[in-house]
């Protein structure tokens, strides 16, 4: 099984970096917008610019870490959607390969494609962090992990009732978008309605952003054991929806 998960990850990444544009909205437009947004924010005087609207500190990299999240769940869903609507999903099926072995392969190029987005991130945007400041970036990255691997929860479930591929990317993008501006990185939690209030308790973004802060603030993953959890509930949650909705073809 696990030489056929492996075969599948590398086709899977091999067709996607066939695909210049995904490629360039899934790992250059998140670069692209910390490394604009970190000019802007003057990291290396400590002086931020009103041109970011007030991200300073942790917010910016947590903001285009969710970018990364959120763009590589889109990307999942497109892909599926193309796939079932192209009979790919009901060719694989067919094969040897357990149904949960083709959807781990999706899932473990996303999660790579995120590492290695972050890795240019930190690379490229490193002019902009303060002299001599440290960055977590090992604890950053496993964090980002954790959380897409949760949204992508959310990706399975949105691809699962999406009708065609034309729909996919904008149906995900209405959904998942909005998710960050109640996540509690721009307008704290407490301060939103009751309603509203209640529904960030079931984004995986609300505690992805708590996760994603308190690292690179430099907590320790303990402190975050609730973020933690709540996210692995949240994605077997998400996931066994899914698999009762999932349409393979």
């Amino acid at each position: 099984m696990l030489r056929g998960l492996w075969k599948l990850t590398w086709i899977e990444m091999k067709v996607f970096m066939r695909e210049p544009l995904g490629a360039l909205g899934t790992i250059g437009v998140p670069v692209l917008i910390f490394v604009v947004l970190g000019r802007f924010a003057n990291f290396r005087s400590g002086k931020p610019s009103p041109a970011v609207m007030g991200l300073s500190g942790a917010d910016l990299p947590v903001l285009v870490a969710l970018l990364i999240s959120v763009s590589a769940v889109l990307s999942l869903v497109t892909i599926i959607s193309i796939y079932r609507e192209g009979g790919i999903l009901k060719r694989l099926r067919a094969t040897p390969l357990r149904p949960q072995t083709i959807l781990s392969a999706h899932v473990i190029v996303k999660l790579l494609l995120t590492a290695a987005t972050l890795g240019l991130m930190f690379v490229a945007g490193k002019r902009y962090f303060p002299p001599g400041a440290h960055v977590p970036w090992l604890s950053f990255t496993i964090a980002l992990l954790i959380s897409t691997w949760s949204v992508l929860a959310i990706g399975f479930l949105i691809a699962s009732i999406v009708p065609t591929a034309r729909f996919a990317q904008p149906i995900g993008a209405v959904i998942l978008y909005p998710m960050i501006a109640f996540s509690g990185l721009f307008v704290h939690i407490s301060d939103l309605p009751p309603a509203l209030r209640a529904v960030t308790h079931v984004l995986p973004l609300t505690y992805a952003v708590r996760l994603l802060e308190g690292i690179w603030n430099g907590d320790g993953w303990f402190a975050h054991w609730g973020d933690i959890a709540a996210l692995t509930v949240l994605f077997h949650l998400f996931t066994s929806i899914s698999a009762k909705v999932f349409r393979w073809e």
